[in-house]
This record gives structure tokens, C-alpha cells and sequence, in this order.
């Protein structure tokens, strides 16, 4: 009759962990008894427990006495309290705002916050030194869940010959178990009445999880103590990248603001838009045949939404962003050495984690350790490690492959969609489409459908290859499961950075950048004549393809994040719920929860970084994405919180120093963007020839302007093209007698002259302009980067200090006793 109860039947013994296992033949049978039977002999004690609604389902608890628990915190190095902290934590210069800044952070009443204290690694014969008040909250329950899943881990269920079988993990896997979880301490929306529950997921839900708690600061302390250091460092980080957003997505919406109101006063767009002008140059055909000629002005309203991307505002947010990303990195090693001493993850190294269960199952191979000089166990030789890891790197290389064949078929499908959009979305087509007539083009129809097939051809490889690269994984055999994660980390996201932008960077590098001219088109496959940019450039192009990739890759992730746990979950309770009016154990509760995928967090991390590269790559094209970004996250935090506290069963919790390998990827991340932003400003946009020709070309003694000038851009950066000069494959079809030239996008000599249609003086100097604007801007960034780097340090001096004062009192307290009763 107590649904909260964490308890054995006698009341005294706490449960650490639940098994569940349903009716079972002879053979399952066994090897369920074999196991629990292992795991009474190593100490643990265990009571089932018939299931409340359905008869066939038990319930196995499990529970580790003293004895057990003191040995273990041994054998895994647990750092646990030797005394208070009496280091004075300098006052926050923030103090003086405490009074409005209060309700910005969790209830001080309802969360307190705990007593610090210095930690030692754990050693059962040094009982005494220890900071032990009471026996049964020595050990939190995660501590104690954690130690229990390691033996759980550990445990034999066969043993055949020298062939040793163990493991809950493959227990599940064959379904001698049907489950095996930690138990939550109580309802998440309603507090406990045993008065010797904690509540601490109930103090979640209402001060993290709730959807009114939206913008209050993460009670990050509860979080690790509840779910474990792993979890906690995943929301620590996303908080914090949250948070560094704001600036970013104030400053890209400043750039924006800026360009939305400067796109009626552009002296370019109005000469675009001007009937004396614009509307005068006739344009030559974008393709073969079936394409027409066309007034320049009829792209009077793309350069204007142009002029809101491409402008010098965008230039000085490129270089913040640069400079922003440098920050963000920097600040949050210094915010995660502050954690790592604070959650006593300092030193947790390689040695300290326990090999992987599936990894010492294959262990038959001798070797001697280098560092110990032990002989020791091993699952293959170096030979067969070799083997090993060249068949998964072939394996990676082989699916990149495959989706750069996707993007050429994409490319192919965007050059054959365009010729049939330019047949089709003709002036007397789009009467019915009168208001869209002017947006309704074939090049914006032929971004927006091949950007949608671009999105679908990333989600169906993506689930493909998610298979291959665990598969790959599994089959190079890492020793740990932070080898294991940081292993899968690079392949999925190797595998991701091209599936999700090698379609930005084709459009943003690639695209437009060889296409002859009118009288010589560049084709590809001897068939598709290359295509061009839009008339207004590819940046908006490069805009839309963003803006469509990032929505609807957040849409598809909150459906699979939120909506398919809770009608899961909504299933299950109603195909199981009781027939009568019964009190349900707070372990069977549990059961009918979602359980957390053994990558859970790996996804979410994936899904942050790939966003991080969409804000940082391509930053120069879409100053609107770090806005995008932030309401994203906003909902991210709180959706994650909702989802782990109320939809899922409570996660084994695992030590993590740090974010693992998604550092250093990061990091590249943030290299790669300066050159990425740089090179779009110069190749993609037209901020370049626009200064060239304002400050060389408009004036003596190429122009005719007496200072310098923007007006007789339009002009100036049109070639002109004699129609008798198309060759017959590619004559416009039609009567067009009236028309003996047409203007294009680029820098040639004119026809008649004595090098003509070669490049002219202005296009040299416009190349020459973008690789010093290039060289320039990278070096002044990465030069500010290093900078930043060396004079931020990683570590906080007031950490060091603290650091330094628990290794000295380990030192005394530990080791110094000893040598005094052998001086004794």
C-alpha cells in the first residue's frame, strides 16, 4: 500500500536496481537462475515481486549491502567527502543584482543548495577518514545504482568449457529479461508522502522540466545527482550554448534589421528596378532552346530580399561570428574545469573506467601492458586490430561516397528541372498565380523542390547509415565506453558534415562558377548545360537551402524527441492498465515508462553539433540562423528535461569528464568556419565586384564618374552578347528579330572586339580583390583566435587553487596517518 516505496518488503533495504522478467521456457529459465544466483554469490542481495496488473510478469530487486558498497567504491575509484570545503568562495561581482537576478534561478527554498566538500577516492580499510555521518545516504542512490549496474554488468549466466557467458546486456538482448533500470524516487507530478523520499524528481519536473519554468537557470547540482555526471555535462553545455546564442542571434537580427531597411535605398537594386534601366537590358537565355530572353527587371524584387543578406553588415557579422566562436569554446573549457572539480571528475582517467563487457568477452589473446608491465588479456592482435580498423574506415569511405553520388544526382535533377521549369513557368502560364508571378521563377522553383528532395535524400541515408556505423563500431571492439562513443562520434559525424552540407557547399562554391558564356555553355554528362546562379546571385539560393535543411531537420527532431515517446507511452498504459482500482509499486510505474536508448545522448549531441555548424559555416548567407538557433534550443532544453523526467526510465547514471570527443570536432568546426565564411563572401556574394567598381572602376580612368560611386554597377557588371553568335543547339526557339544582342553575368571583352569574349581588365582585378580579401580576413581572425586562446585560461585560477588544497588533503589526511603509525 505505499506506491512510493523504494524499499524491500522489510522496509530497511533500499532498491538499487529492478529487473523484470515475464514467463520463460527451460532454457531462459536457467540461465535467468544461473545469473541471479552469480549475483547472490558476489553479495547482492535480491527479492522478487509479483506484478500488480498481469500475473505473468515478476519483479526481481536488488539491493547492495555496506560490505558490498564500500568495496566496490574501491575498485572504481568513487571520490566520496573527507570534509567541508574551507576554501572562502570569492564574492560574485554580480552580488549587489541577487534581488532581481533570484527569480531567474531554480527556488533556493525548494532546491537547497548542498555543503561542499573536498573528496578523496574511496578506501575501504580508511573508513575512518572519511566524512560518514549516516551509513544509508553515504551513498546517493546514482553512486549506488552505478555499482550495481557494473556487477549487474559482470555477472555469468553460462559458463560452457572455458566459454564464459554474462552480462544484463545480453540478457536483455535475447529477452531472458525484458527489462533492467534504476528506480525514480517518486511521481514527477506529485510529491511523495513517505517522508524519507527525497522528491528529487518531483523538485526537477517543477523547477526544470515544467513548461512555466522555461526561463529559469538549470539546477544543474540536482541534475548530476539525480541522472548521473554524463547527463548533467549534456545540459550543462547546452545551457551554456544556449545562453552564448543570445549575443550571436542580437547581433545576426542587428545585420538583419540593417539590411531589411537599406534594401530600398541600394543604388544597385533601384537600377535593377529602374524601367530606364533595368528594364531596358535584355538578358540572355539561362539555358538551351526552350528559355527565353528576358528584362533585367523582372528580378527587381529578388535584389531587393537580396540586398537584405548581401550587405556590409554581413561582412562584420561574419567576422564576429569568427571571433564569437573563439569565445564560446574558450569560456565553456574554463565553465567545464569549474564542473569537473566541482562534480570530482578531475581525474577520471582512462585506467579508472572498466573495459566493456562485450569487449572482455573476447579477450583470449596475451599481451603485456606497457604501462603496468603486466601481462593482460586482449580480444586480437595488432594484426587483427589493423584489419579491424581499415575495414571500418573503407566502410566510412565508401558511404561518403555514396553521398556525393546523391548530390551529383541532385545536381543533375536540378539542371533537367530547370530546363522544364523554364518550358513550363511562362508569363501566360501563371495568370492563376498572379501575386506569386514575380517570385513564382524557375530558378526559385527549382531551389525550393531540389532543397526539399536534398532534405529527404539526408533523413533516409542518415537512418541507413546510423546502422552501418554501430555495426562498425561493434565490429572494432573499443575497449571502454567512452573508446566506444568516441569511436561511433567521429563516423556519424564525419558521415553527417557531408550528408547535411554538401549540398551548402555546392550551391554556396560550386554552383555558377562554370558556365562559359551564351555563345560556349560549359555541359555536364555532355548533356545538361551547368547551371547558373539566380540573376540577384547564389546567396539567396544558399539562403533557402539553410532555412529549409534547418526547420525541417528541427520539426523532424522534435516529432521523434516528443511525440513518439509520449504516444508510446500513452499505449502502453492503456493496453496494460488495471482492471480494478489497485495501488501500482513505484518499480512498476517505472516499467511502463519509455526506456533510454543506450545512445540517447549520443543523438542529442549530434543533433546540437550539426545545428552548431549551420550557425557557424554558413553564417555570411543567413545572419538570421543563430536566431533560429536560440528559440530552437529554448524549446531543446525544456523538451529534453520534459522527455528524461516524465517519458523515460530513470538513466543508469555514468561518469563523463567532459564532452568527450565532441571538443575537438567542435573546435574544427569553428576553423573551418572562418575559411567558409570568408570564401562565401567573396565567391557567393557580390560585396567584392561592388567595391572593386566603387572604388576603382567608377572613377578615372575607367569610369566616367568624377567620385566614387555605385551608380553604372548594373551596368558595368553585364557583358554583352551578339544573338547571331548562338550556335543552332542553342538558339532560343522563336521569332526574337528585334533583339541583335543580350546581356550576361560577367566580365568580357564584347563582341567585335579584338579579344572577344575573353576576360577583361576588371574581372583580373575582381579575382585579385577576393584572394587578398581572403588571405587578409583569415589572417587577422585566426591571429585574433590565437590571441583569445592564449590569454583565456582554460582553467580558473580560484579552481587551481581549490584543486591544489584537496590534493594536499588527501595527502595529509590518507597517506600522512599511515607513515606516522609506521614512524610509531
Amino acid at each position: 500500500d505505499k506506491p512510493d516505496s523504494l524499499f524491500f518488503n522489510d522496509g530497511v533495504r533500499k532498491i538499487d536496481f529492478v529487473m523484470v522478467y515475464e514467463d520463460e521456457d527451460n532454457v531462459t529459465k536457467r540461465r535467468r537462475e544461473f545469473f541471479e544466483a552469480s549475483l547472490m554469490n558476489m553479495g547482492m542481495e535480491l527479492e522478487a515481486t509479483q506484478s500488480v496488473i498481469n500475473d505473468k510478469l515478476m519483479f526481481v530487486k536488488v539491493h547492495m549491502p555496506w560490505d558490498m558498497l564500500c568495496t566496490y567504491a574501491e575498485v572504481l575509484h568513487i571520490k566520496l567527502p573527507i570534509q567541508p570545503n574551507d576554501l572562502s568562495s570569492r564574492p560574485s561581482p554580480w552580488q549587489f543584482f541577487h534581488f532581481i537576478t533570484r527569480h531567474f534561478y531554480p527556488n533556493e527554498d525548494l532546491i537547497k543548495k548542498e555543503t561542499e566538500y573536498f573528496t578523496a577516492p574511496f578506501e575501504k580499510n580508511r573508513q575512518e577518514f572519511f566524512h560518514i555521518t549516516d551509513k544509508d545516504s553515504f551513498f546517493t542512490p546514482s553512486t549506488r545504482s552505478r555499482m550495481a549496474f557494473y556487477l549487474l554488468s559482470r555477472a555469468p549466466y553460462e559458463i560452457r568449457g572455458n566459454i564464459k557467458k554474462f552480462g544484463i546486456n545480453k540478457l536483455l538482448d535475447s529477452g531472458v529479461y525484458k527489462a533492467a533500470y534504476p528506480v525514480h524516487d517518486c511521481q514527477f507530478n506529485v510529491r511523495s508522502q513517505d517522508h524519507g523520499c527525497p522528491n528529487e524528481r518531483f523538485l526537477l519536473y517543477q523547477e526544470w522540466a515544467h513548461p512555466k519554468s522555461f526561463y529559469k537557470m538549470q539546477p544543474l547540482d540536482l541534475i548530476r545527482k539525480y541522472y548521473g555526471e554524463k547527463i548533467g555535462i549534456y545540459f550543462a553545455w547546452l545551457g551554456f550554448y544556449t545562453i552564448m546564442l543570445t549575443l550571436a542571434a542580437a547581433v545576426g537580427l542587428a545585420c538583419f534589421i540593417y539590411g531589411y531597411k537599406t534594401q530600398e535605398t541600394s543604388t544597385w537594386s533601384k537600377e535593377v528596378c529602374d524601367p530606364e534601366i533595368g528594364g531596358k537590358i535584355v538578358m540572355c537565355p539561362q539555358c538551351d532552346r526552350e528559355c527565353k530572353y528576358w528584362r533585367l527587371n523582372s528580378t527587381c524584387e529578388a535584389s531587393k530580399k537580396l540586398c537584405i543578406f548581401d550587405n556590409y553588415g554581413t561582412l562584420v557579422f561574419a567576422v564576429f561570428m569568427a571571433i564569437w566562436v573563439t569565445l564560446f569554446l574558450e569560456f565553456w573549457k574554463r565553465y567545464q574545469a569549474e564542473l569537473e572539480y566541482q562534480w570530482d571528475t578531475v581525474e577520471f582517467l582512462e585506467q579508472e573506467q572498466p573495459a566493456r563487457p562485450e569487449y572482455e568477452a573476447k579477450c583470449i589473446y596475451e599481451r603485456k601492458n606497457p604501462v603496468t608491465g603486466v601481462k593482460e588479456k586482449v580480444p586480437f592482435t595488432g594484426c587483427g586490430r589493423c584489419v579491424r580498423v581499415s575495414l571500418g574506415i573503407g566502410t566510412v569511405i565508401f558511404w561518403i561516397l555514396l553521398i556525393l553520388a546523391s548530390i551529383v544526382a541532385i545536381t543533375v535533377y536540378r539542371l533537367a528541372a530547370f530546363f522544364a521549369f523554364s518550358a513550363r513557368l511562362r508569363a501566360q502560364d501563371l495568370k492563376e498565380l498572379e501575386p506569386l508571378k514575380e517570385y513564382v521563377t524557375p530558378q526559385m522553383a527549382t531551389s525550393v523542390t531540389a532543397s526539399l528532395i536534398s532534405f529527404v535524400v539526408i533523413m533516409v541515408l542518415n537512418v541507413l547509415y546510423e546502422r552501418v556505423a554501430i555495426w562498425i563500431t561493434n565490429f572494432e571492439l573499443p575497449r571502454t565506453k567512452t573508446d566506444y562513443e568516441n569511436s561511433l562520434t567521429l563516423k556519424m559525424f564525419l558521415f553527417q558534415f557531408v550528408n547535411y552540407y554538401s549540398s551548402c557547399f555546392y550551391i554556396a562554391f560550386f554552383k555558377g562558377k562554370a558556365v562559359g558564356f551564351p555563345g560556349d555553355p560549359v555541359y555536364i554528362l555532355g548533356k545538361y548545360r551547368n547551371e547558373e546562379c539566380d540573376p540577384g546571385g547564389c546567396l539567396i539560393e544558399l539562403t533557402t537551402q539553410l532555412s529549409i535543411i534547418m526547420g525541417g531537420k528541427a520539426i523532424w527532431n522534435n516529432i521523434q524527441e516528443v511525440l513518439l515517446p509520449w504516444v508510446k507511452n500513452l499505449i502502453f498504459r492503456y493496453c496494460t492498465s488495471a482492471t480494478s482500482e489497485k495501488v501500482i509499486p513505484r518499480w512498476e510505474q517505472d516499467y511502463r515508462l519509455q526506456p533510454f536508448s543506450k545512445l540517447g545522448l549520443f543523438y542529442e549531441y549530434l543533433e546540437m553539433v550539426i545545428q552548431f555548424g549551420f550557425v557557424t559555416l554558413f553564417v555570411a548567407s543567413f545572419p538570421l540562423a543563430p536566431v533560429l538557433a536560440l528559440v530552437n534550443n529554448l524549446f531543446e532544453v525544456r523538451v529534453d528535461a520534459w522527455k528524461i523526467t516524465t517519458q523515460f526510465r530513470r538513466v543508469v547514471p555514468e561518469k563523463a569528464q567532459d564532452i568527450g570527443a565532441w571538443q575537438p570536432i567542435l573546435q574544427g568546426v569553428a576553423i573551418l568556419a572562418v575559411a567558409t565564411n570568408a570564401m562565401i563572401i567573396a565567391f557567393t556574394s557580390d560585396m567584392i565586384p561592388r567595391l572593386v567598381y566603387y572604388w576603382s572602376f567608377s572613377v578615372f580612368p575607367y569610369g566616367q564618374h568624377a567620385t566614387h560611386t555605385m551608380e553604372g554597377y548594373i551596368n558595368s557588371s553585364l557583358s554583352v552578347f551578339d544573338t547571331s553568335n548562338f550556335s543552332n543547339d542553342s538558339r532560343p526557339m522563336g521569332n526574337f528579330t528585334g533583339i541583335s544582342s543580350c546581356r550576361y553575368r560577367d566580365f568580357r571583352f564584347p563582341p567585335g572586339h579584338p579579344r572577344q569574349y575573353q576576360f577583361n581588365m576588371h574581372y583580373w582585378h575582381v579575382i585579385a580583390a577576393k584572394m587578398a580579401f581572403i588571405i587578409v580576413v583569415e589572417h587577422v581572425v585566426y591571429l585574433t583566435k590565437f590571441v583569445l586562446s592564449y590569454v583565456i585560461p582554460d582553467v580558473p585560477y580560484a579552481v587551481r587553487e581549490q584543486i591544489k588544497r584537496e590534493k594536499y588533503l588527501t595527502q595529509v589526511i590518507l597517506h600522512e596517518t599511515n607513515l606516522k603509525l609506521v614512524t610509531k
